[in-house]
């Protein structure tokens, strides 16, 4: 039996690609591609971990106020959710799966939430959901932090886009935007709560393996 980190391949028939750094535009149109050939069932589920060079993308919700007023260019895509940043210290992870249940947008979002949550609790990292916002979050005397943001698309009963963890970027970059519409919300990372040095190689292994395992919860094998 082969095996994705610790986890079964016969269990989660999810192939992993690790993309490095890559530039989002080209990132998107793989993302087409393997979505294209998962939903045809000539290809099997696909999770990819990527990085990108420094950008902003804009989900379909995204109000005009919330972009950079500097003119900074904004990628708009056809995911939910709003406009955030991507950049260099971050683990963005696009999971290309075929849903068991079609039309389950709001569980997969809490499944993605829920992988997330496990890999920063091994970390020492007390993340949560909070009812009403997506995404993971930390919440203490000091208030509420986004520590990782999620946007989705499911087409043909197979997802896309996906979610996206901050280990150690340069949380500056957020101040340009009104991160995911919530201009109360502050954003926070793992370098950050931790308080030490962190990377993107610390984190992936345990990421993977908990991603990998949660997907093979909503996921089918065949179309």
């Amino acid at each position: 039996m082969e095996y994705n980190g610790d986890v079964p391949v016969a269990l989660s028939d999810i192939k992993v690609i690790h993309s490095g750094l890559l530039d989002y535009e080209k990132s998107w149109q793989k993302q087409r591609e393997i979505h294209e050939q998962v939903a045809n069932g000539q290809l099997q589920n696909t999770l990819i971990f990527i990085e990108h060079p420094s950008v902003y993308t804009a989900g379909r919700r995204t109000d005009i106020l919330e972009r950079p007023q500097d003119g900074t260019p904004v990628i708009d895509v056809d995911r939910g959710g709003r406009i955030t940043w991507h950049g260099p210290g971050q683990i963005v992870g696009y999971p290309i799966v075929r849903l068991e249940k079609r039309n389950e947008v709001v569980g997969f979002v809490r499944t993605l939430e829920s992988a997330l949550i496990k890999t920063l609790d091994q970390f020492g990292i007390n993340g949560i959901s909070i009812s009403g916002k997506t995404g993971v979050w930390i919440k203490d005397e000091k208030g509420e932090r986004k520590i990782s943001a999620i946007g989705v698309r499911v087409a043909k009963g197979v997802t896309m886009h996906g979610f996206a963890l901050n280990v150690s970027p340069d949380l500056s970059q957020f101040d340009a935007i009104v991160p995911c519409g919530m201009p109360e919300a502050e954003t926070t990372s793992m370098e950050r709560e931790l308080n030490r040095k962190i990377s993107i190689e610390e984190v992936t292994p345990t990421l993977e393996k908990e991603m990998v395992l949660a997907l093979a919860q909503v996921s089918k094998l065949e179309p």
